[in-house]
């Protein structure tokens, strides 16, 4: 057998790493019960995987390759270990000949054949604090680095490093138990399950770093965690709520970038090419969430994002509607960022000057230095307003800050376009 080419094998391991990781390491934790030893032999398997799968041929199905090769590798690692009858009991469960995806024997009493929803629940036990939570989930579940998921968070890498460690710790000593809670209990995990999933989608809709803006893959994975737990959770409505709202960014999501993989802005986005059935469901779920009488803010923002996939063109949008929307969002999530995206609504609807404003208050108070959407944020405001080499200046801070491959080119033409103006 012809060995294959080096560069082709560590395309497929990428792509099965993008796509498998979460389920891997998923199935890992719910046999060993260990975070860190399913990580560690997860990563194992993909490191054999460059050198075996050169060798012997990519896998037909590359995760159930990688899953098994990981509960391998777990399996000898307890075995070394095995001193004790509870590390001889691990052993046993670990070696039994299991599929190495979830079944629907193994539901319990949840009704929910999902490893990586239980996973999520794990993780968002209400013993560990909100941030733990939700960070821990996306590095376990999507794979994310710790770099990543500082940056989703604003805060320094060693700040999350140590976050993930303690929520770890805390999941082992309190003896967490991997698995849905009883619906009773659901209520009380239900705010850090939602913000695993947007936060997942988020990553998938706009990587904060690497050489594709979107990650498909991401996107896919979320809205499918969601409408799983939109079927758990029926008389949620920030359940519905949050699968409109990733549906209607999800109907946008590949006319995003052309065909070169450039970014494209949604006032230049061919609304033709949008998923309108996905759009329609998303603007169907949204009505039956208000409905209910109990508005969140993952109603509001589908809500905002009605008002774009709703406009037949991009000089249709209701600005002022989605500066307002903004503005209640703020009462559930008064977070720096919500009130970046209301300056850009603002900015929009009555007028360049106004948006600078509330940007100059978000600059004077610092929260947003090292976020790059601020400083770009500031030069397409000052752009439009026709003062080019102000917004010059600013299209260079935001460059120096950005991580994202696609993003950085999109800021550089923009600053190339104010430096010929």
């Amino acid at each position: 057998m012809t060995e294959l080419d080096a560069e082709e094998v560590e395309e497929a391991v990428a792509a099965a790493f993008r796509e498998e990781w979460g389920q891997v390491v998923a199935t890992l934790i719910r046999v060993t019960g260990d975070w860190d030893l399913a990580e560690e032999c997860a990563q194992d398997a993909f490191a054999q995987a460059l050198d075996r799968w050169r060798r012997d041929g990519i896998p037909r199905r590359p995760g159930a390759w990688l899953t098994t090769t990981a509960r391998h590798r777990a399996l000898d690692v307890l075995r070394r270990e095995a001193v004790g009858a509870a590390k001889l009991r691990e052993v046993a469960v670990l070696a039994r000949d299991e599929p190495p995806y979830e079944s629907e024997d193994d539901s319990g009493d949840s009704g929910v054949h999902d490893d990586r929803l239980r996973l999520i629940f794990t993780c968002c036990h209400p013993a560990l604090p909100i941030e733990a939570r939700v960070a821990l989930t996306l590095r376990t579940l999507a794979g994310l680095t710790t770099p990543e998921i500082a940056r989703a968070f604003l805060v320094p890498e060693a700040t999350m490093a140590q976050r993930l460690v303690r929520a770890k710790k805390k999941i082992r000593n309190a003896g967490i138990p991997y698995r849905v809670p009883p619906a009773h209990l659901l209520p009380e995990r239900t705010t850090g399950v939602l913000g695993v999933i947007y936060l997942l989608f988020n990553e998938g809709y706009a990587a904060t770093s690497g050489a594709d803006l979107v990650r498909r893959n991401l996107c896919a994975e979320a809205v499918r965690l969601a409408r799983v737990l939109a079927r758990l959770m029926p008389d949620e409505p920030e359940a519905l709520g949050l699968l409109a709202l990733l549906l209607l960014h999800d109907a946008r999501r590949d006319t995003r970038v052309d065909a070169a993989g450039e970014l494209v802005t949604l006032e230049d986005q061919d609304r033709t090419a949008w998923n309108h059935a996905e759009a329609d469901e998303g603007e169907a779920l949204l009505r039956t969430a208000l409905r209910r009488g109990r508005p969140g803010p993952y109603q509001i923002q589908a809500a905002i994002a009605a008002c774009h996939t709703t406009a037949a063109t991009a000089e249709e949008t209701d600005w002022a509607d989605i500066a307002a929307l903004y503005g209640e969002l703020l009462r559930f999530v008064p977070s720096a960022v919500v009130r970046l995206n209301r300056a850009v609504a603002v900015g929009v609807a009555d007028g360049p000057e106004a948006g600078l404003a509330l940007l100059a208050e978000l600059e004077q108070e610092g929260e947003l230095a090292g976020y790059h959407l601020l400083p770009a944020t500031r030069a397409d405001l000052l752009r439009r307003s026709g003062r080019t080499k102000e917004a010059a200046e600013a299209y260079e801070r935001a460059l120096e800050l950005v991580e994202n491959d696609a993003e950085r080119r999109f800021l550089e033409r923009r600053l190339a376009e104010c430096r010929s103006a």
